[in-house]
């Protein structure tokens, strides 16, 4: 019974052997040594991180209006009336909290990607709760941000359902080390989060093409809503993709983050948010542990400068999945 109720879980020892990095290593030897607390409202509040994006010249969704008291509420309609679709979210929401996307409209009825209808009061009420702190880190007050749909590329259709997909790439010291696609699911309710019920795809980070799939920590071969075969995933623009996240560094000044990107089929690649905790479910998207990858940034020295093309170069050089997979097969080297 003990044995069988411990082969449900991987041993400490074999976690570690892979590189596989716990919550508590990324917060104390990466997020706090890398990541200075004064930095954190750049990406910790989106109306900010859309700012110094659009300083930086990276492209991001278009901002419809901004409500920030809730006298301003009763101006919601006023501001979505002419736009078929949009998405309300909290500027310092995090994990997909408190985010409402809306795909089509007739002034009375505004229906989610899963088809269900809500009434302008219920979309003023869902603003009060944002304004409110209900969904902001720490639970303080808030506002809320409202934008365009984006119109994502036809080459992910069959591989999202009624959402948006997007690509996470953890960036550290300026190199993507790691990156992933999330794609949405009925479960999901057209979101990204994978604690929701989206799918995650592993993605090589030199060619861009999916390498695993997995949703709720499982390795799955099919998208669950639409039969998809996730291994055919290839993201398009992907060394402009990595470009722009490598960009992020010195953007936001941030040494270790997650970068949330989307395709859109008119204005190519576009950031949709940064992240100073990223998650580490991609580990598991990835079949891989991060900290070889990170210990191997490391060693390059604390001085050394690289331009974002040249970091790039270097991972796609360097953390390609067949390089990976050789360092796993390969004996190891004689002493």
């Amino acid at each position: 019974m003990i044995k069988r109720w411990l082969a449900q879980y991987a041993s400490p020892f074999a976690l570690g052997d892979m590189g596989i990095m716990g919550m508590n290593q990324r917060n104390i030897s990466y997020i706090s040594r890398y990541n200075p607390r004064r930095l954190y409202p750049l990406v910790d509040d989106k109306l900010e991180t859309k700012r110094i994006a659009l300083d930086a010249g990276v492209t991001v969704p278009d901002l419809i209006g901004v409500i920030e008291f809730q006298h301003q509420v009763s101006s919601l309609l006023d501001k979505i009336k002419d736009w078929p679709g949009f998405c309300i979210k909290p500027a310092k929401g995090s994990g997909g909290k408190g985010i409402v996307v809306i795909v089509s409209q007739d002034g009375q009825h505004f229906l989610k990607p899963s088809g269900k209808a809500e009434s302008i009061n219920d979309l003023e009420r869902h603003v009060s709760n944002i304004l409110a702190g209900l969904f902001s880190l720490g639970g303080k007050p808030d506002v809320a941000l409202i934008e365009a749909l984006i119109n994502f590329d036809d080459v992910f259709d069959g591989f999202s359902y009624e959402g948006v997909p997007d690509t996470r790439v953890i960036v550290f010291k300026g190199f993507p080390v790691m990156a992933m696609m999330r794609l949405s699911t009925e479960a999901s309710d057209g979101k990204a989060n994978l604690h929701q019920g989206a799918v995650g795809v592993g993605l090589d980070i030199n060619s861009g093409k999916a390498i695993r799939a997995v949703q709720h920590n499982l390795p799955i071969r099919y998208h669950p809503d639409t039969g998809r075969d996730l291994l055919e995933l290839k993201v398009p623009n992907w060394e402009l993709i990595l470009s722009l996240s490598s960009s992020c560094y010195e953007m936001s000044g941030l040494g270790y983050i997650g970068t949330d990107m989307v395709l859109d089929k008119f204005k190519g690649p576009m950031l949709l948010e940064l992240n100073a905790r990223p998650g580490l479910a991609i580990q598991t998207a990835n079949g891989a542990g991060l900290v070889p990858r990170l210990r191997k940034v490391e060693k390059l020295g604390r001085y050394a400068t690289f331009s974002p093309e040249e970091r790039v170069r270097f991972s796609r050089r360097e953390f390609a999945a067949e390089v990976q997979l050789s360092m796993k097969t390969e004996p190891p080297m004689p002493e």
